[in-house]
């Protein structure tokens, strides 16, 4: 679900108390960076991962950012229009001297601002004047969330005199009517806030070294005061769902049980969907056990620098997650699906947990630094990561054989498949992905996709992954190495000398897309079945959870719960194309925020009084609304 910028803010509304009033505010993509500001936020981000990859922060510079909408690097941009020199800048990459890539980093940008803001003071029209203004407060940008953080008085006066600059500078009006001069005074007294601001914390000779990089002001390094700076991803960051949105297909369903009838799925479906089990930085971005695994599947276009070599991909034993958890390797994975759960044990990529819980319990607490779950979330957890389901293929028959609707190419690679290989130690595909069993066998083998971490290791060895809805979760290999089902082919031919002709390898490759398709993959959506919809009847799923947890006063898992919800319906309330209805939304996930409110006053007459209003209200929303 889309809601990952909001979701933070709403629920910290709601732990104080209720939402005051309706939200307004919609989620949305990252305005684009300038390419010296992006090189800059890539900068700290980079810095502060351990090992640092050097040739990360070199790349930062010379190339645009992923998804960039320039064309060009940071230095390429520089060259063309700036004066700015960034060679001391180049000479400490070179030296690999990390405090002073943050000092001429820095300085580069704050003069950057000043070159800009030079420039619309000198500017000959107005045109140029508002131009050079915008690129100069685009700049600002870059060390905005460190001044508001640290000194936000500060932060509150430059944003005053950036307003100020930018209504001062002259005006070519519509058409020449309107046309207005550039007010001199107050374009210099605006500008000089800007100015002897940058001048005292980021323009400095000697900044105090830092043991973490961040965009904070100097004087609060010089002064001695600890700031929270609230986590961010740098530019080129993509934590939105896929699209089209996978095909949740799930156990209970298939058998029309109604998960409003099985409360502990449905609260570990909610925990799934929650960032609030991980700490942070995972908590305050929004990242949820959903943002990798979206709808038991593979989020595709997840990347984030430093942390993904390619999208779909994340280190998750890295230094960003949770640093006492960092295993000093930069070892980014292809992130699994989660279908067909129940079958597919051993868990981890090498299979190193015989148990389902034991792996759950691994990703909160060691892998996203969470605090230990409670018995009671490990059991509605797996309950309902358990529940996970395969894709509907009617092109297999229960025991993993094709139909007689299969063509004959595939047919063909099926043959192949069953085929014994002299290199594969006169075994076939199918010793390992056993078609009646899932495509699996549970075990782990190290067929050389892995280099062994030292000679001798045995780190090679990863578990077999099934063959089943393959076809939409490309990449392959636990790295991601191999683009398509063919290169797997061909990959197996090459390395284990199985000597296919050129046919044989397209009737496998058919045969194995064959095996990974599906009859319907991805959710389908029209004017009456939206997005919102689905979406809202999750939500209201989910809550259905306090019938049972209301009564037994069980605070501490209510308050995760409304906490999470009432946030994740005003957040997902943008999405609705019945616009009269947000309103509705909104009112909705304060009524549900007033519950956990109530709670944590130790008022339960009052909150099951709000429960009582909020199912009332959700199903009038459900009748009217939709």
């Amino acid at each position: 679900m889309v809601r990952n910028f909001l979701r933070v803010w709403f629920a910290t509304l709601a732990s104080a108390l209720i939402f005051s009033a309706p939200v307004t505010a919609t989620p949305a993509k990252e305005a684009p960076w300038l390419p010296e500001a992006a090189a800059y936020r890539l900068t700290l981000f980079l810095g502060n991962l351990e090992p640092l990859q050097w040739n990360d922060i070199e790349t930062a510079w010379s190339d645009p950012y992923r998804n960039s909408e320039f064309s060009v690097g940071a230095l390429a941009w520089l060259d063309a229009r700036s004066e700015v020199p960034s060679s001391t800048l180049l000479d400490a990459i070179a030296q690999e001297d990390r405090q002073a890539v943050f000092a001429e980093a820095t300085r580069l940008i704050a003069l950057r601002i000043e070159e800009e803001l030079d420039r619309s003071a000198s500017a000959e029209n107005a045109t140029e004047a508002q131009q050079a203004v915008r690129t100069a407060r685009e700049l600002y940008r870059a060390f905005a969330d460190g001044i508001a953080a640290a000194d936000p008085g500060a932060a509150r006066r430059i944003g005053l005199a950036w307003l100020e600059l930018n209504s001062s500078t002259a005006s070519a009006g519509v058409l020449g009517a309107g046309a207005t001069p550039a007010d001199r005074e107050t374009m210099a007294a605006a500008r000089s806030v800007i100015s002897d601001y940058l001048a005292k914390n980021y323009l400095v000779d000697n900044h105090v070294p830092r043991q973490t990089l961040s965009a904070l002001p100097e004087t609060t390094f010089l002064g001695g005061h600890e700031v929270d700076v609230p986590p961010s991803l740098p530019p080129g960051s993509d934590i939105f769902d896929q699209e089209p949105l996978p095909l949740l297909v799930l156990n209970f369903e298939e058998q029309g049980i109604d998960e409003r009838d099985l409360p502990m799925v449905a609260y570990g479906d909610m925990l799934f969907d929650s960032p609030q089990i991980f700490g942070n930085p995972a908590r305050d971005l929004g990242i949820a056990c959903s943002t990798c695994h979206n709808r038991s599947d593979v989020n595709q276009r997840l990347f984030i620098p430093g942390a993904s070599h390619q999208p779909g991909a994340i280190d998750v034993d890295g230094a960003f997650f949770n640093p006492i958890f960092n295993d000093r390797r930069d070892d980014p994975l292809d992130i699994p699906s989660l279908r067909g759960l129940r079958f597919t044990g051993p868990y981890g990529r090498d299979g190193r947990f015989a148990s389902l819980r034991d792996f759950t319990r691994n990703v909160i607490v060691n892998e996203f630094g969470g605090a230990e779950p409670t018995p009671f979330m490990l059991d509605a957890l797996v309950a309902y990561l358990l529940e996970f389901d395969f894709l509907p293929n009617s092109m297999l028959t229960t025991d993993g054989r094709l139909t007689d609707a299969a063509p004959d190419a595939t047919r063909r690679g099926e043959a192949i498949f069953d085929r014994p290989f002299a290199g594969l130690g006169d075994r076939s595909c199918a010793s390992c992905h056993v078609p009646d069993a899932n495509f699996l066998d549970r075990q782990a083998y190290d067929i050389g996709s892995a280099d062994p971490a030292y000679e001798g290791s045995r780190a090679g060895a990863l578990d077999t992954p099934t063959l089943l809805g393959t076809a939409y979760t490309a990449p392959y290999f636990h790295d991601g190495s191999l683009p398509t089902l063919a290169s797997v082919v061909d990959w197996f031919d090459d390395t284990k000398s199985l000597g296919l002709t050129g046919a044989e390898r397209e009737d496998l490759t058919a045969y194995l897309e064959t095996v990974g398709a599906a009859d319907q993959p991805y959710e389908a959506f029209d004017a009456e079945n939206t997005a919102f919809r689905l979406t809202f009847s999750e939500l209201t799923t989910f809550a259905s959870t306090l019938d049972t947890l209301l009564p037994r006063r069980d605070a501490e898992h209510i308050l995760l719960l409304t906490d999470t919800v009432a946030a994740d319906l005003a957040a997902d309330a943008s999405t609705m194309s019945n616009l009269a209805a947000r309103p509705d939304i909104y009112a909705l996930a304060e009524r549900l925020a007033e519950v956990g409110a109530a709670v944590r006053a130790g008022e339960w007459d009052t909150a099951e009084a709000r429960w009582a209003a909020f199912r009332t209200e959700a199903d009038d929303i459900e009748e009217r609304a939709f």
